[in-house]
C-alpha cells in the first residue's frame, strides 16, 4: 500500500515538474504560437483503476461517540477524627485516603478528532 502510495507521489512529481518546464519553455519563446503546446500528461501508475487522486490535508473533524461504560478512577478521603491513646496522648484528625475504580455510563457525545492528511481518490 506504501509502495503504490510512493508510486503515485513520484509519478504526479514527475508530471507537474514536466509542465512546469514545458510551461518555462514556453514563456522564453518569442510568442505563443511559435511554441508547441505541451502534450497533457496523465497522473496515474500503470495497474491502477483511478480516475482522479486529491490530496486531502489534515483537519479537525466532528465525530458521534455513542454512549458506552468506563473505567474511571475514584478518589475519595474520609475524616478520621482525633482520639486519645491508651497511654493518654492526643493524636490530631487526618485524611484518609482511598483510591478505587468505579463503571460510569457516559452519554453519546460529539468529540473532535484529528484527521491525518490522505489521498482521496475517485474509484469508478
Amino acid at each position: 500500500m506504501t509502495a503504490s502510495m510512493r508510486v503515485r507521489r513520484l509519478v504526479a512529481g514527475a508530471a507537474a515538474t514536466g509542465l512546469l518546464a514545458g510551461g518555462a519553455a514556453l514563456g522564453m519563446s518569442g510568442t505563443a504560437s511559435a511554441a508547441p503546446a505541451p502534450a497533457p500528461t496523465v497522473a496515474t501508475a500503470t495497474g491502477d483503476h483511478h480516475d482522479r487522486c486529491e490530496w486531502k490535508q489534515g483537519h479537525w473533524e466532528k465525530t458521534w461517540v455513542k454512549g458506552h461504560w468506563e473505567k474511571k478512577p475514584v478518589h475519595h478521603k474520609t475524616w478520621v477524627k482525633g482520639h486519645h491513646d491508651k497511654h493518654g496522648t492526643w493524636h490530631k484528625g487526618h485524611w484518609k485516603h482511598h483510591h478505587s475504580y468505579e463503571w460510569v455510563h457516559v452519554p453519546g457525545h460529539w468529540e473532535k478528532t484529528w484527521v491525518k492528511g490522505h489521498w482521496d481518490c475517485k474509484h469508478h
